[in-house]
C-alpha cells in the first residue's frame, strides 16, 4: 500500500488491538500460543480419506452466540466466523460497546456456502435414472430448498450474522476471491484508517474445511493432500490439507486506541498485493520480490510468517524465501492446514501475537527449513501465495 495521506496530511498508525482465533488447534490466544510451541497438530486421516483435513476444535458456540435461533440458521464456516470475531471484539474489549461497535467497520473475506448434499445427490439420482421431466430442476431446488437455506449460501451473510450477533454496524464489505480476499480485506482496512476515513475495524474470515463438496472442487485440480499427512515444506507440491477455523481483528486507529485506553497487540504497517499471470516459470517469484521491495525498511530482527499451502506455487514461494535464509520463517499450513480466506488474517493474528509475547513460535519443521529465533522480533513480514492466484505481504511491527 503506498502511503495514503489522512485528512490532516498525515498517514495515521493502526494498531491491532484484538485478535479472535478459533481452529484445530484451540480458541483464543493462550490456546494457540501453547500449542504451537508445543509443535501439537490436529489432523483427521480417516474421516475423508483419502484427503486430510484439519478439523475444528470443540467449542460452545453459545459462549459467543447465544441465540439458539442465530446459530441454526448459519451454516458451519458462518457459526466459526461469527465465533472468531466474538472472541476478536472481547479481546478488544469491545463486547457490549453499542457506541464504538455502531461505527465499527467491517470487511469480512468469505467464499461461497455449502452445498446440500442430500439434496445434490437425489437430483443426480434422477437425472442419471431418466426420471428428470421438464423444468424438473426448477421445481426441486425450490421445493427441496426452504428459501432461507438457499440465502444462507450468499457469502455477505458472515458479516450479516456477525452484525446481528455483536452489534456492529458500520460499514460492511465482503470480499471474495480465496486467498486473495483475505490480503485485501487487510488492505483496505489499513488504507482507510491511514487516510482518516475509518477509526476502527474488524476484518477477517473463517472456513469449514470439512465438507465433501469442497475437497470434491479442489480434487478437480488435483490440490488436495491425500493419503498421509506432511508438513507443508515436504510436500514437494502435492498439495494442501484444509483446515476448518476462523481469524478476526480488530484494527484501530493509535488515536482511537489511546482515546479509549486499549492496548496494542503490533501495529500493522503496510499491505500490499499483487496478481501474477503465472504463465510463465518464476513469475510468483519475482511477483513476491517486487512486494518485498515494496514493505520498507526490513531490519535484522525481523521473522516471516507465510500461508505456504503445499500446493506447486510453494516451490516459486520457497524460491523467494531461499533469497532470505537468514530470516526466520513459520508456515502456517502446516499447524492449521490451508484455511483459504482466513489465511492471510490468521498470519497477521499470530504475527501480532507473537510481537506481543516479544518472541516466535517453535518451527515445526523437519525439513529445517524454518530455523530458531532466539531474539525478540521487531518486525514480522505475513506472506501469501495463493493456491491458485494472487499474492500479497503485510508488514507487522512491534510497538
Amino acid at each position: 500500500m503506498a502511503e495514503t495521506p489522512s485528512l490532516s496530511g498525515k498517514p495515521r498508525e493502526a494498531w491491532i488491538t484484538g485478535i479472535g482465533l478459533a481452529s484445530s488447534l484451540g480458541e483464543g490466544p493462550d490456546a494457540h500460543w501453547d500449542a504451537l510451541n508445543a509443535g501439537r497438530i490436529n489432523v483427521d486421516e480417516t474421516g475423508f480419506a483419502p484427503y486430510i483435513v484439519h478439523p475444528m476444535t470443540k467449542v460452545s458456540f453459545d459462549a459467543q452466540i447465544p441465540k439458539k435461533g442465530d446459530q441454526r440458521q448459519m451454516e458451519a464456516w458462518q457459526r466459526i466466523g461469527t465465533y472468531a470475531a466474538g472472541l476478536a471484539l472481547d479481546s478488544a474489549g469491545l463486547k457490549g460497546n453499542t457506541d464504538i461497535l455502531s461505527r465499527t467497520d467491517m470487511i469480512v473475506a468469505a467464499g461461497g456456502g455449502e452445498r446440500d448434499l442430500a439434496v445434490d445427490a437425489a437430483i443426480l439420482n434422477d437425472y442419471a435414472q431418466g426420471n428428470a421431466a421438464p423444468h424438473f430442476l426448477n421445481e426441486r431446488l425450490m421445493n427441496d430448498l426452504r428459501p432461507t437455506l438457499f440465502l444462507a449460501q450468499l457469502s455477505n451473510l458472515l458479516a450479516g450474522n456477525i452484525a446481528i450477533v455483536h452489534g456492529v454496524t458500520g460499514s460492511s464489505r465482503t470480499f471474495m476471491g480465496e486467498e486473495a480476499a483475505g490480503v485485501d480485506a487487510a488492505r483496505i482496512a489499513l488504507a482507510r484508517i491511514a487516510a482518516g476515513q475509518s477509526d476502527i475495524a474488524l476484518i477477517g474470515a473463517a472456513q469449514n474445511g470439512e465438507r465433501k463438496d469442497l475437497l470434491m472442487l479442489y480434487e478437480f485440480s488435483d490440490l488436495n493432500l491425500k493419503d498421509k499427512f506432511a508438513p507443508v515444506w515436504q510436500r514437494d507440491g502435492r498439495g494442501f490439507a484444509l483446515g476448518s477455523g476462523g481469524a478476526f481483528l480488530v484494527i484501530e486507529s493509535k488515536e482511537h486506541a489511546q482515546a479509549r485506553g486499549a492496548k496494542p497487540y503490533a501495529k500493522l504497517s503496510n499491505v500490499v498485493a499483487d496478481h501474477a499471470l503465472r504463465k510463465t516459470a518464476g513469475s510468483v517469484t519475482a511477483t513476491l520480490d517486487s512486494l518485498w521491495s515494496q514493505l520498507g525498511p526490513i531490519g535484522a530482527d525481523s521473522a516471516i510468517i507465510t500461508g505456504a499451502t503445499g500446493a506447486p506455487v510453494t516451490a516459486e514461494e520457497r524460491a523467494f524465501l531461499d533469497k532470505h535464509r537468514d530470516i526466520p520463517v513459520r508456515a502456517t499450513g502446516t499447524s492449521f492446514g490451508h484455511v483459504m480466506e482466513a489465511q492471510f488474517p490468521l498470519g497477521l493474528a499470530l504475527a501480532a501475537l507473537s510481537l506481543s509475547r516479544r518472541a516466535l513460535f517453535a518451527p515445526n519443521d523437519p525439513a529445517g527449513v524454518e530455523i530458531e529465533m532466539t531474539k525478540p522480533p521487531s518486525q514480522i513480514v505475513v506472506v501469501g501465495a495463493g493456491h491458485w492466484r494472487g499474492e500479497g505481504m503485510a508488514l507487522v511491527e512491534a510497538v
